[in-house]
């Protein structure tokens, strides 16, 4: 089963010059600040839900099946915003002033088109407008589902607001397109002490820095010398080891042992490519689940970000990576025991292999994978 994530999005950005561990019992949900804390009306919390693209409607199916049998006290605000429609510009901003106004929100996954005609990515656009700048992805193995790799366990931290997507481009001439890679010290030094913080919380070992620093001396070598820095000058008394890698290097040793890393934590493109390749290691994109922290907002995704397109409309997706994405969420709400419960039975689940999609090799349609869920749940 995979840890509980127990890092507290405002704990991410404290000053970072204690030397003894932080307790763990601090969880997600404990914002200091009430105008921070997620809206709360009538005993029940208001998510903002967007469903996505591709399979997005049918995993989020799943999951409100599931809260709605186990009464969950949360109540949704839906926008079946999609990147594949023009003119949706609209319906996204509505999306957005519900984040705002929530503070915490599930989405599945939206097309950006690749054509230059089309608009920017809205990912990107929401974790940018909302500074939703911590990206956590957790892959490991998964009991009863044996893949090339066994025992493999690490977190992938992504700064999730620059870097190469920080959607900076011109035609300086005909034929010749200038991108802009930027690189801050301040969002630097954040989410290093995030990836630290984290580390810390869940009794982890180890932060390897992933860098092209050998290559980008002045972009990727700023993001290096902050992280060495907060590790040695913020981190030197935790116990947390410190160590770094070449981008490069870290794809092929991931795929090769996997089991040497622990917390990683990089640049906003290294860490889409290498979330792919650790969701390759234990399953694939349909059971890994993933979080997005900021000082305000949470939001919750799964953690490969794939829209499954293929396999659109045929009840053929697994909902895995969404209901366990939603546990997440969950637990930032404070609400462990429906968390818990619905974990452990979707693991349950997986364990058993009674019940498996096409993807894990099996022959279960979305709806049978949800209906033995709910099995566990109700039991």
């Amino acid at each position: 089963m995979l840890a509980p994530l127990r890092t507290s999005a405002a704990g991410a950005l404290r000053a970072a010059s204690r030397s003894q561990c932080v307790p763990v019992s601090r969880g997600m949900a404990s914002l200091v600040d009430e105008k921070r804390l997620p809206a709360k009306f009538g005993g029940k919390y208001t998510v903002t839900l967007i469903p996505g693209d591709g399979i997005g409607n049918e995993v989020a199916d799943s999951v409100k099946e599931i809260f709605d049998a186990l009464k969950v006290p949360v109540q949704w605000e839906q926008y079946d915003v999609s990147g594949e429609t023009t003119g949706g510009e609209e319906l996204f901003q509505q999306a957005m002033e519900s984040l705002k106004r929530n503070k915490v929100g599930l989405k599945g996954i939206l097309f950006t088109p690749i054509d230059q005609r089309g608009h920017n990515s809205w990912n990107v656009a929401m974790r940018q407008t909302l500074d939703i700048y911590a990206s956590v992805v957790v892959c490991k193995s998964l009991p009863g589902f044996p893949t090339r790799h066994a025992d493999v366990d690490f977190a992938i931290i992504r700064e999730n607001t620059e870097g190469e997507y920080s959607g900076l481009e011109h035609q300086s001439f005909p034929g010749v397109v200038e991108s802009l890679k930027v690189s801050t010290r301040a969002k630097a030094e954040r989410i290093a002490r995030f990836a630290f913080d984290f580390a810390i919380k869940n009794n982890r070992k180890k932060v390897t820095c992933v860098h092209k620093a050998n290559i980008m001396k002045l972009g990727d070598g700023l993001f290096l010398n902050t992280c060495k820095r907060i590790a040695e000058t913020e981190y030197a008394g935790s116990g947390i080891k410190f160590d770094s890698m070449i981008v490069d290097n870290c794809s092929m040793q991931l795929v090769s042992k996997p089991q040497q890393f622990d917390v990683m934590v990089m640049p906003n493109l290294y860490g889409n490519i290498v979330s792919n390749i650790g969701a390759a290691l234990v399953g694939g994109p349909g059971v890994v689940p993933g979080c997005n922290f900021g000082r305000e907002y949470a939001l919750f995704e799964p953690g490969c970000r794939h829209i499954g397109k293929d396999i659109m409309g045929t009840n053929k997706a697994n909902p895995t990576a969404l209901i366990l994405s939603s546990t997440m969420l969950l637990r930032h709400l404070g609400l462990e025991q429906q968390a818990n419960l619905i974990a452990s039975s979707t693991y349950d689940v997986l364990s058993e292999g009674k019940t498996r999609t096409a993807d894990m090799g099996g022959s279960a349609s979305t709806s049978d994978f949800t209906k033995a869920v709910l099995g566990k749940v109700l039991a």
